[in-house]
């Protein structure tokens, strides 16, 4: 702080200035002034007198006269000024002291500064410090600091001033808020995820390069779909959705911060997996009949595709142990690693294709097909997918490391709460169970309906290659934004806040839908230029089917983020019946659907019915969740704000989606759909339908569209 010079104050209580005489004794028959700031802040009280029936009327209401009765009338004591002002100086200040130059400040503590400084550590800054550092965020301690020293000093005379030097405020945790730590660990998340989604592109593409879009790509696809199924039926529902609100809990609770009970949970799922991996395995011709009928009956078709899932189902194992790695961190706040590690899986797997190419070229040159691809080839594939999963686990360790937690095995599983962790993923695995459920339906009639249309592009394997396009802004928006607001409402539940549950669910479907509603139509629109572009060495045939898969699938992908959100409401109160009867409904709509499009439409279009069936089936299954979510919240969703936030969305839509589909369709039958007419076609017909969504966006107000171009113009600086 800066401190005055003492000639400001003069040499006496009345600041009279020293006029080069003798000193004038003082009057013994005057009484020193008493100097204001020596008066207690707090006694005399001026409110302590205040009529109570002066008060604020709901202040009014709410005291309690019977156990604090009012004075009577009349009684009222008149309130004293709490300070006076000083009397005159008698004698006017003398220049010659106040406009002198401070003399230098001496090191040691050896004079004494008014208002109770202290001379150790006062600051005197200059006015060049006080530009340079202007801009400087520094610590400030309790503005009113002083008058408790200026009180307290004189009161206590043997009160050194270094002890009555308050120590200072802790200095807060710097922090953007709410908000901005949220799109923080999203941002993180998303770039994590966009990187996994784009090499993952690259992979699907590699893969159906080189082994094609007709039975051999719909083997191999089976057999490496089939350990995600797996993993997800037995262990990965628990893991995702039950495991990280006990681990925030375990945290938070715990003397040891959780670190006990995260090595207990990995212990335990690597054991559980480690079984399983033996039992599916050896149980693998059965698995892929389930899977499969088409394929199981055609002998060469099933050698291959058992074959394959040989090399690919030991990859459970080091699918779960990522994963759960991967919520150890999460619920220590470090969102990065999970959504990172995954690129390097793909990056295996690409170069292992990328070599299958080299030696035996793409489908399209060879001709490959499940009587004509070696065994060497088949075990070239396999490995290279095996080993994609080992790095990606291992990849984990250091970032444990980094974030202070060793593992070690601990096998002392009784008594220490992962008993209910285990009641509560019951209902999980059986959630997953419905789920695959649907999904192995409609992977015996897609792969029956692709056999039965001789044509590719007409089976499983474009079934799937059109939903990992269609499902990569659900994984770098929507789950990258609940995976940071998970920790935060499973905590708010804990605390039995549901006003804060309600809110950042509202949050996160408000802000996903900014992005998920132009992308679904946009699929809509332009879903044959992008398959044509990105699958073009299928040939155009299977590329153009992949392209109409996309687009059946594509305003299904609104209530499948609005679904995946609401569900980690009820995973936050540890609710996992609701999911699971949620699911099961929504997997019964799907495959009665599906089932209902391969018997009514042509074997062509029957894998195009039932994408369009997907999307159904989530609506339904919408509507039911967020009725069940909204009366576990006591009534109240903020329903009215998600809803008009969706539909002015969507109505910004639509003439989007009519400018920019034409353009693209019209630029794809001028230019044809080789890569160069499906590249124009997507840049042109996307940047039109963009630019008239966010012109109608804007035009309508929507306040989270506007509250993003703010965001953005601020991050530039504009």
């Amino acid at each position: 702080m800066n401190a005055p010079y003492d000639g400001d104050r003069g040499q006496g209580t009345g600041g009279a200035g020293y006029s080069g005489g003798p000193p004038v004794p003082p009057d013994p028959q005057q009484q020193p002034a008493q100097d204001p700031y020596l008066q207690s802040a707090y006694e005399p009280d001026p409110y302590w007198a205040q009529d109570l029936s002066a008060q604020d009327p709901v202040d009014e209401a709410l005291y309690d006269r019977a156990a604090h009765p009012p004075p009577p009338p009349g009684t009222y004591q008149q309130p004293q000024p709490l300070y006076q002002q000083p009397p005159s100086p008698q004698y006017a200040p003398d220049p010659r002291i106040w406009a002198q130059t401070p003399p230098p400040e001496p090191a040691g503590p050896s004079r004494h500064l008014p208002y109770g400084d202290n001379a150790a550590t006062t600051q005197f800054v200059g006015v060049d410090d006080l530009v340079t550092q202007a801009s400087a965020d520094r610590d400030e301690p309790d503005a009113f600091a002083h008058l408790f020293r200026d009180q307290e000093g004189p009161a206590n005379p043997g009160h050194s001033p270094a002890a009555a030097q308050p120590e200072p405020a802790p200095s807060p945790a710097k922090s953007g808020g709410r908000a901005s730590s949220l799109l923080k660990s999203s941002a993180v998340m998303a770039a994590g995820t966009l990187v996994s989604r784009l090499t993952g592109f690259v992979r699907s593409l590699v893969i159906t390069a080189a082994l094609g879009a007709a039975l051999l790509g719909d083997s191999f696809t089976i057999a490496y779909t089939l350990p995600t199924m797996i993993y997800i039926l037995t262990v990965g529902g628990g893991l995702n959705s039950v495991f990280v609100p006990q681990l925030v809990r375990s945290m938070k609770d715990d003397e040891d911060g959780g670190e006990a009970y995260a090595n207990r949970l990995l212990t335990l799922v690597m054991v559980a997996l480690g079984l399983i991996v033996a039992v599916v395995v050896f149980a693998a011709p059965w698995l892929i009949r389930l899977m499969s009928s088409t394929i199981a009956d055609d002998p060469a078709a099933n050698n291959v595709a058992v074959t394959f899932a040989r090399y690919c189902l030991p990859t459970i194992f080091f699918m779960g142990v990522h994963v759960v790695m991967g919520q150890i961190l999460n619920a220590r706040g470090k969102f990065g690693a999970m959504m990172w590690t995954p690129v390097l899986n793909n990056i295996v797997m690409i170069f292992t294709f990328g070599m299958f190419i080299w030696v035996y070229g793409t489908s399209h040159e060879s001709h490959m097909g499940v009587d004509t691809i070696p065994p060497e080839g088949v075990r070239l594939l396999g490995i290279g997918t095996l080993l994609g999963l080992v790095v990606q686990a291992l990849a984990m360790i250091p970032y444990l490391r980094e974030a202070g937690f060793r593992f070690r095995p601990r096998f002392d599983w009784k008594g220490h709460g992962l008993g209910k962790t285990i009641k509560l993923a019951k209902w999980t695995v059986l959630f997953v169970f419905a789920n695959q459920a649907g999904v192995l339906v409609v992977t015996q009639l897609a792969t029956s309906a692709g056999k039965a249309s001789g044509k590719n592009g007409a089976g499983f394997l474009a079934y799937s290659n059109a939903q990992l396009i269609w499902g990569m802004p659900q994984a770098i928006i929507t789950v990258s934004v609940m995976a940071a607001l998970l920790p935060r409402i499973s905590r708010a539940a804990h605390d039995n806040d549901p006003g804060a549950v309600r809110d950042d669910i509202s949050q996160g479907l408000r802000n996903s839908a900014v992005a998920i509603v132009p992308v679904a139509f946009a699929f809509l629109a332009l879903g044959v230029p992008m398959c044509t572009l990105l699958y073009s060495s299928s040939g155009p045939e299977a590329a153009r089917s992949m392209g109409f898969i996309l687009m059946a699938f594509g305003l299904g992908l609104i209530p499948y983020s609005v679904q995946y959100v609401v569900l980690r409401g009820f995973y936050a109160y540890e609710d996992t019946r609701t999911p699971f009867y949620n699911t099961v409904i929504v997997a019964l709509v799907n495959a009665a659907a599906s089932a209902l499009c391969y018997v009514v439409l042509p074997a062509q279009w029957a894998v195009v019915g039932m994408a369009a069936s997907y999307g159904l089936a989530y609506a339904v299954g919408v509507g039911i969740a967020w009725r069940r979510l909204r009366n576990r919240l006591g009534g109240d969703l903020d329903g009215a704000h998600v809803v008009r936030t969706y539909a002015r969305l969507c109505l910004a839509a639509l003439p989007a989606t009519v400018v920019g589909g034409a353009a693209g369709f019209g630029l794809l039958q001028v230019l044809g759909e080789g890569a160069f007419g499906s590249l124009v076609a997507l840049v042109c017909g996307g940047a039109l339908l963009l630019g008239v969504f966010f012109v109608a966006a804007r035009r309508m107000r929507i306040e989270e569209i506007n509250g993003m171009v703010g965001m953005v113009r601020g991050r530039l600086g504009r």
